[in-house]
Formats: C-alpha cells, structure tokens, sequence
C-alpha cells in the first residue's frame, strides 16, 4: 500500500494486496490515521457489493472520531453498493464529501 497525505486527509492506495490484508494493515497502523480523513484509493479494483461491507469496522472507527471516510473506485455499479459506506468514482469526489461532511459536523449535524 501507498500512503500519501494531502492536507488533513491520509489516501492510501491499494498497490498488490488483496482486500483482507489492505484492511489489516490499515487497521494495525489506525493510531496513525485516526487524526485524518481516510480515503482508500481502489482504483484499479472491481469492487463488488459484498465487499464494501469487509469496510464496515474501519468506516465506524473513523465516524466515531468525527473523521471522514471514502473509497475511491472507478469501476463500479453504484446502485448496489451500501450506501452506509462512501464510495465514489473519483479522488475529487472524494475531497468533495469530506469538505460538506467538515461543514456539516461545524454546523452540528
């Protein structure tokens, strides 16, 4: 995986692991992300349904924390992916949600 801060928002790229073991390491290294907005940048994934829900727990861990949480997928049929979970076709979308959901938490909603 690649890490890259933009900001106050970390973007982690999927490089050559397979969903389990990006999840894993995100999770073992939270205490250095948790300060930041994540996105997870699954670009060159085909992400299906049933596995934006493997997302779940890290998603929760960041709201808890008042922190935005996106994955960026390109190839994907939007309908029917959960809409707990953020997950857009663009790393500007991306910065777009976690701007109004930084605006949104001011406000109080």
């Amino acid at each position: 995986m690649k890490i890259k801060e933009k900001g106050n928002t970390v973007i982690i790229k999927r490089v050559d692991e397979n969903l389990q073991e990006l999840i894993q390491k995100i999770t073992d290294q939270k205490k250095e992300f948790l300060s930041h907005h994540l996105v997870i940048d699954l670009n060159t994934y085909n992400l299906k349904a049933e596995e934006v829900l493997l997302f779940q727990t890290l998603h929760d861990m960041f709201k808890d924390c008042k922190k935005s949480f996106a994955i960026v997928v390109t190839d994907a049929d939007f309908n029917e992916l959960s809409e707990d979970i953020t997950v857009v076709p663009t790393l500007q979308e991306a910065h777009d949600i976690i701007e109004m959901e930084e605006i949104e938490r001011d406000l109080g909603f």
